[in-house]
């Protein structure tokens, strides 16, 4: 009984990695495509290698009873020679494949590439997307938006520590080095929104250094980008009038920028459009006003040892400063 329910179990978890949204093998770019192919090719050759090595493991031992004699002993050593040169040939195969792979990755492909900056921090994305003049600058934090069909090229730096940018749908792994700048190429090929993550250790909270690339169509990707572009929007009630007093009144202001209003920290996320985003804390809790409050009361106990110290608001000032954040689109 207890194995059926093993079996069953361990079926269950495969369709639903084989039928997952984010799973990292549900390519979305022909980079991810490319990836996808050279690991399906590992997994089946080295498969059938552990298959023929097992085997050939089972007639050793079936046989190992039998008396040696000068022509087994050279038949041994026929099979073990060529055994020996299959396996440089199979080596040479995946490492063959391997390079080429990564070289067709790296190439950019079509039409002049969309540049990203991404910067690392610990434990957060900033993302930026340059323009001219510098003023139509859009920097917007743990979101990635792309149109669907175009290259993209992201400028990758680190602000602290090493850190590794990866969105398993969309391309591969690509270290950030303090010092070292590096870029990431890829094209997404449909609509979506795909789950990345920080892929190497970078400290306490790495666990929790997620971000969301969303795929759009290119008109609704130059929709979000004009209107990322815009100063806050002006709160329309008494609430979010007040909550703007509060903010601009706390310590908030010393780390956060929030465009159009006396607020110019450089040292933590933009949250001139808060509000348009679907997660908070780069992706750990969802963007709702309970999680927010939550947040900015004491953001330790949901995230320790990041860089936001708790803030101890009257209950009403919360509340009105949270009506203000949520009304920032």
């Amino acid at each position: 009984m207890r194995r059926r329910i093993w079996s069953v179990g361990g079926a269950l978890l495969l369709v639903a990695a084989c039928r997952g949204r984010y799973v990292a093998l549900d390519r979305a770019s022909p980079e991810a495509s490319r990836a996808t192919d050279l690991h399906w090719l590992i997994f089946w050759v080295c498969g059938a290698v552990s298959v023929g090595l097992v085997a050939c493991l089972g007639a050793a031992l079936a046989v190992r009873s039998k008396p040696v004699t000068p022509l087994g002993d050279r038949r041994r050593g026929r099979i073990v020679g060529a055994a020996a040169a299959a396996s440089a040939l199979i080596l040479l195969l995946l490492l063959t494949a391997s390079v080429l792979t990564g070289r067709a990755n790296v190439a950019p492909a079509g039409s002049e590439p969309l540049r990203i900056r991404i910067t690392g921090h610990q434990w957060w994305w900033e993302v930026s997307y340059p323009a001219e003049p510098p003023s139509d600058t859009v920097i917007t934090a743990n979101e990635i938006h792309v149109p669907v069909g175009r290259p993209v090229r992201l400028d990758l730096s680190s602000a602290d520590v090493i850190h590794s940018f990866w969105a398993p749908n969309i391309n591969g792994k690509k270290d950030l080095i303090p010092g070292r700048p590096t870029t990431h190429v890829f094209r997404v090929d449909r609509p979506g929104v795909y789950e990345g993550r920080c892929a190497e250790f970078c400290g306490y909270q790495h666990a929790h250094m997620g971000f969301l690339l969303i795929g759009e169509e290119p008109a609704r990707f130059e929709a979000w980008l004009d209107a990322q572009r815009r100063s806050a929007a002006e709160p329309s009630d008494e609430a979010a009038i007040r909550g703007r007093r509060v903010f601009v009144s706390s310590a908030c202001v010393l780390c956060h920028t929030i465009r159009g209003v006396p607020a110019f920290g450089h040292k933590a996320p933009d949250l001139t459009h808060l509000a348009s985003r679907r997660m908070i804390a780069a992706a750990t809790l969802p963007n709702t006003a309970g999680h927010l409050a939550g947040w900015i009361v004491d953001s330790q106990r949901i995230k320790p040892g990041n860089r936001m110290p708790p803030n101890p608001l009257p209950p009403d000032d919360l509340l009105d400063m949270v009506s203000y954040l949520r009304g920032l689109r």
